[in-house]
């Protein structure tokens, strides 16, 4: 992923021309025009500064840079992949992995050992089973992460995505305890984020000011847990969100496998996001009371 483009507007310099034609009754640096000299300022009076105007930069794409970086480590992991033998290929898929059987007493005979044991929480969300895996969770990092980056900072941002990747593959040991199943992909950090979204997403809608979840989102209010779920919009979305993962779950012919992707793992970090989201995020919530004012 490409950092963000930058748009240059450049505005003429003061005293010169913008348009490629005269300048006009005008003078530089006490340098005289149409035959006339520049009257020298009176002794103890001040000389007008020059404005010296900077070029305008305008980002095409408001993305925080912690969220290009991960971006960036996904691809670099991807591309590395593609020129190791197939056997080292395999051997390294599987110690970043996230693998329920290690914490059943085989985590020595599981490639990455002991070690992985421990880092394959989070590393598991640095690789990407092909192409296709990579560029969706690259495309929804970018919508939802970067909501997220914006409105709490980079640090509360790299927190919530390795609680909310932590939680995905531990509610996947849950169901698959024991299990020499190997699970990659920050798909779970991703649900995270939706989840997290959720939360003021439609508070931005209701100001009607869409915009701000880019210019300003620190100005949009955090729905609170129970006001979240009351709003039907919240819970509809989040009714499609698991039915879909159901689908995955069942693997309805001609539309899942059911067991290629790791819909627990979505799951756990949706609900994750959607409930804990709060406790990384200090934009203060919209007071309740009204002052009542009695003439």
């Amino acid at each position: 992923m490409p950092c963000p483009l930058t748009l240059e507007t450049r505005t003429p310099r003061a005293g010169t021309p913008s348009d490629g034609g005269p300048v006009g009754n005008s003078s530089v640096a006490g340098v005289p025009t149409h035959g006339r000299p520049t009257a020298k300022p009176a002794p103890g009076h001040a000389t007008p500064k020059e404005v010296n105007l900077q070029p305008i930069r305008e980002p095409i794409f408001n993305v925080p840079g912690s969220v290009v970086a991960l971006i960036g480590i996904f691809i670099v992991i991807h591309l590395v992949r593609q020129v190791l033998p197939l056997a080292d290929d395999n051997w390294f898929v599987v110690a970043m992995a996230f693998v329920p059987a290690r914490y059943a007493g085989y985590a020595s005979e599981i490639a990455g050992g002991q070690i992985a044991a421990v880092t394959s929480f989070l590393t598991h969300m640095l690789v990407h089973g092909n192409l296709t895996h990579l560029m969706f969770n690259s495309a929804w990092f970018l919508a939802f992460g970067g909501a997220i980056a914006l409105r709490i900072g980079s640090p509360r941002f790299l927190a919530f995505t390795a609680f909310t990747g932590l939680a995905g593959a531990l509610t996947f040991l849950a169901f698959h305890f024991g299990d020499p199943i190997p699970v990659i992909g920050a798909s779970g950090a991703v649900s995270g984020m939706m989840g997290g979204v959720m939360r003021f997403l439609f508070s931005a809608m209701d100001q009607g000011n869409f915009a701000a979840l880019r210019e300003a989102p620190k100005t949009v209010p955090l729905m609170s847990l129970s006001e979240a779920l009351r709003d039907r919009r919240v819970l509809a979305i989040t009714a499609i969100w698991l039915a879909l993962n159901a689908i995955t779950a069942l693997g309805i012919p001609g539309i899942s496998e059911g067991d290629s992707v790791a819909w627990e793992a979505h799951l756990g970090g949706y609900m994750a996001g959607f409930f804990c989201f709060g406790y990384f995020d200090q934009t203060p919530r919209k007071s309740r009371f009204q002052p009542r004012i009695v003439n």
